[in-house]
């Protein structure tokens, strides 16, 4: 890419995630090129302002950024590497972001193999689903240089409206995506526990949803507490440490009641054991010797 040409896009997998991403990439004044296997796919893309590529080599020659997002290391590999690849035919400079999530080995074997033909690969897994693509407020994640991810500000402002660097190292996105998605999948886990406890009492859980949707959009749920730099004990002296206590004493008393709750309706709550039981230390004010737990 030149400073006096507008940056090229190219998009390669245009499910249900990669197909929304790349629409709104379609506006994109320098002008975006997609590959898929599915006709149908590219051609919704197309009718939005793309062109179509013959084959990932032909996408690769008339592209500066390329977006990656089909299903796993393998096919990830595949684009990239294989046969007619994008490596097969990309020019020095141009900078691959793989949207999937994969393993961060699996990145930065590939970053390494497109770096010896001058070709920058980041990791750039995205938070949002397919909801978040169509909708531009995705949340992408990118590991790798710094003057790479700044490239990506201003076309991926089209698809996102946040941009992370996760870390100058390529991985580092990979590997916040997949902090972020234990989050994700734990608070489900919880979720089930939470609907039999509720059903076991009579509660409609549909209602019990409706007010979870609503409360964690007023608080920002479980990310609420995520604001500080560091897991270590809080300082008594610093000014979390007062949240923080407070939080913790609120906690482990709604825990305990709905322990209690489980255990009189027969309901095995092993994920509120186990929060009442780390609650406390995960927060970093563990309760102080001779401090009522």
């Amino acid at each position: 890419m030149s400073e006096s040409s507008p940056i090229r896009l190219g998009y390669v997998g245009l499910g249900n995630i990669g197909g929304p991403m790349a629409g709104s990439l379609a506006a994109w004044a320098g002008g975006l090129t997609v590959f898929d296997l599915s006709s149908d796919a590219v051609a919704k893309v197309v009718e939005k302002g793309a062109t179509a590529a013959e084959s990932l080599a032909d996408l690769a020659a008339s592209a500066d950024i390329i977006g990656i997002c089909v299903l796993d290391d393998a096919q990830v590999r595949t684009v990239v590497a294989g046969p007619d690849g994008l490596l097969s035919a990309a020019r020095p400079g141009t900078v691959i972001t793989v949207h999937s999530t994969i393993a961060p080995e699996t990145a930065v074997e590939l970053a390494d193999l497109c770096a010896a033909r001058e070709v920058t690969l980041l990791d750039a897994p995205i938070s949002g689903g397919a909801m978040g693509a169509a909708s531009g407020r995705l949340a992408i994640m990118v590991g790798g240089p710094r003057d790479a991810y700044e490239k990506l500000k201003e076309p991926f402002a089209l698809t996102a409206d946040m941009l992370v660097h996760a870390g100058p190292e390529v991985g580092a996105g990979t590997r916040m995506k997949l902090a972020r998605n234990l989050l994700h999948f734990i608070s489900f886990t919880a979720t089930t526990e939470a609907a039999r406890l509720a059903e076991a009492a009579g509660i409609d859980i549909t209602k019990l949803g409706k007010v979870v949707r609503h409360s964690d959009a007023v608080t920002g749920g479980a990310g609420a507490i995520m604001l500080r730099d560091t897991t270590a004990p809080v300082e008594r002296d610093d000014p979390w440490y007062g949240i923080l206590t407070g939080v913790r004493t609120l906690g482990e008393k709604d825990l305990t009641l709905a322990l209690a709750l489980g255990e009189e309706l027969g309901v095995d709550l092993p994920l509120g054991q186990l929060a009442l039981r780390n609650l406390a230390t995960g927060l970093g004010v563990p309760h102080l010797e001779g401090e009522p737990a």
